[in-house]
């Protein structure tokens, strides 16, 4: 819903390529000075988001509005917003300062203002002493910083940025996360982020805007994205869950893996087929015999800050995060509180099958995933 706030507004928003519907009617609200990322797996229309704003795509239906003023058709170089693309996009023959200044000396800034802005943008990203280095002589870190100091020297109102962590490795990629988020509250400008990257979405965003198939699932925050997911999709793409068929038998009562528990929901309606979905970290750990559930540790994994185990519990196997090794074949209990079981509609069948799949989406390169896009 449109506030007084609000900067970036779509409206019915489609796009064909080809014949073949890539977004489907979607609309969405950004607000001044937010960080909104836009997560999906490959294929689900959020590059396409991203270049309609930027004036790159033209939608087939819908109207796009920026500071209340419709934009359709608008050519990029005159909206307040730049873009940091997937590969950067830097001039090879220029050097850092003459990369930054180069949108300055398009636009006719004077050389004092122009010397003046890209100083304050290498400080900003922490290049001050890079000015004469040539593009082609820095790491894949320093070359984005460069990006993103081009992209912001121009003063935008709206920083879109495409997947720009995707060719870092991962300690480069957890630091820039930080930096960007340091970045855009310093500026305060808006940011709009593009990735199929749980973690940066979770870690950097105001809001996040989970997409699927053309269309927009879920807008809200981190947290609620988390902890209170509208599906089982929502559910098992932000982070890993346990997804569990069950039956309602009654409001706040729902049995599943041949146990009637209490929970927080209502609703559903009597006897109805639902989705339990519950995340590996919130199962209480007990001795054998003393759980809700009772079972045998059948492989663990360490993850760094946790260990991984699937608990066989007889009918049902769950995936159990504990902060202590657990031997396999030790038996331990499992219990659940009610707050930490959340239930969700029952997905059809096509649905299920899709969340198969959702970890060979990640594997996509940035390319595949663009292209993807627009076949």
């Amino acid at each position: 819903m449109q506030n007084n706030n609000t900067l970036i507004s779509l409206r019915n928003i489609s796009v064909e390529f080809d014949g073949q519907k890539v977004l489907d009617r979607i609309s969405l609200d950004i607000s001044d000075k937010e960080f909104v990322t836009l997560l999906g797996p490959s294929g689900c229309g959020k590059t396409t988001t991203l270049r309609i704003i930027g004036g790159f795509v033209d939608p087939t239906e819908g109207d796009i509005f920026f500071d209340g003023k419709k934009i359709n058709g608008l050519p990029p170089h005159k909206r307040q917003v730049n873009t940091v693309f997937q590969r950067y996009a830097l001039f090879p023959h220029l050097n850092v300062y003459e990369n930054v200044e180069f949108g300055l000396k398009i636009n006719k800034i004077p050389e004092e203002e122009r010397r003046k802005r890209v100083k304050e943008m290498l400080a900003l990203v922490n290049l001050r002493g890079f000015e004469l280095r040539r593009v082609g002589n820095l790491s894949g870190g320093q070359q984005q910083r460069v990006a993103i100091a081009r992209a912001l020297v121009n003063h935008p109102r709206v920083l879109l940025l495409d997947e720009p962590l995707g060719a870092l490795d991962l300690k480069l990629r957890k630091e820039m996360q930080i930096e960007l988020k340091r970045i855009q509250k310093q500026l305060e400008i808006t940011f709009l982020y593009v990735t199929h990257d749980q973690e940066e979405a979770l870690t950097m965003s105001d809001r996040v805007v989970v997409m699927r198939d053309g269309e927009i699932l879920q807008i809200g925050s981190p947290t609620d994205i988390y902890n209170e997911p509208v599906n089982a999709y929502v559910a098992d793409f932000i982070g890993e869950s346990n997804i569990i068929d069950g039956i309602m038998r009654e409001d706040y009562f729902v049995e599943f893996a041949g146990k009637m528990l209490p929970c927080t929901d209502s609703g559903f309606g009597k006897n109805m087929p639902v989705d339990v979905v519950i995340r590996p970290e919130d199962w209480e750990i007990s001795e054998d015999g003393k759980g809700q559930f009772n079972g045998v540790v059948e492989s663990t994994i360490f993850k760094g800050v946790h260990f991984e185990n699937i608990v066989d519990a007889g009918n049902i196997k769950f995936m159990v995060h504990t902060t202590q090794e657990h031997q396999p074949g030790s038996r331990i209990g499992l219990s659940i509180i009610p707050d930490y079981i959340h239930i969700m509609h029952k997905m059809g069948k096509d649905e299920t099958l899709e969340l198969g799949a959702l970890a060979a989406d990640s594997l996509l390169t940035d390319e595949e995933e663009a292209a993807s896009e627009e076949e």
